[in-house]
C-alpha cells in the first residue's frame, strides 16, 4: 500500500541518547546499545580519570606530594575533585583493565565511577555491573 502526499506515518520506538566517550550511543529501554554486538568502546574521559588516580597515588606513595590537599593545589582543582578521583586506583585490577579495554558495560560512566564504592572488589563488580574473572 502506498501512502499518497496527505498521509503522515508516525512511528514511535522508545530510546534515549547517551554520550560515551564523546559520541553519541543509542541505548534502548532494556538497557542494550542498539547496536546487537556493540564494538569495544574506549572512553576517553574515563581513561583519563583513571590514569590521574593511579599517577596521583604514585605521588603520595613516592613523598612528592604528603597530602591531597598539596595535589589539589599543584594541580589547581578542588580537593574534594581530587579525593573522589584518586579512589579509582581502589578499584579491582580486572575492572580497570575493562576500562581501559573498552570492555566496560555500556551503562557505566564517569559519573557512576565517581559515586562511592565497595572497597571490596567483589563488591565493586556487583555495583558496576562487570563479570569478575572465573
Amino acid at each position: 500500500m502506498m501512502a499518497t502526499g496527505d498521509e503522515v506515518v508516525s512511528v514511535d520506538i522508545p530510546m534515549t541518547f547517551k554520550k560515551r566517550g564523546g559520541r553519541k550511543v543509542i541505548v534502548l529501554p532494556d538497557g542494550t546499545h542498539g547496536n546487537p554486538l556493540p564494538m569495544a568502546t574506549i572512553d576517553n574521559t574515563m581513561i583519563k580519570a583513571v590514569a590521574r588516580a593511579f599517577r596521583w597515588q604514585k605521588l603520595l606513595e613516592n613523598g612528592t606530594y604528603g597530602c591531597q590537599d598539596e595535589i589539589a593545589k599543584a594541580e589547581r582543582i578542588g580537593p574534594s575533585f581530587v579525593s573522589r578521583v584518586i579512589r579509582l586506583a581502589l578499584l579491582a585490577p580486572d575492572i580497570v583493565e575493562a576500562i581501559l579495554a573498552g570492555r566496560q558495560p555500556a551503562h557505566l560512566t564517569l559519573r557512576d565511577l565517581m559515586q562511592p564504592f565497595p572497597v571490596e572488589w567483589a563488591g565493586q563488580r556487583v555495583q558496576l555491573g562487570i563479570a569478575g574473572r572465573a
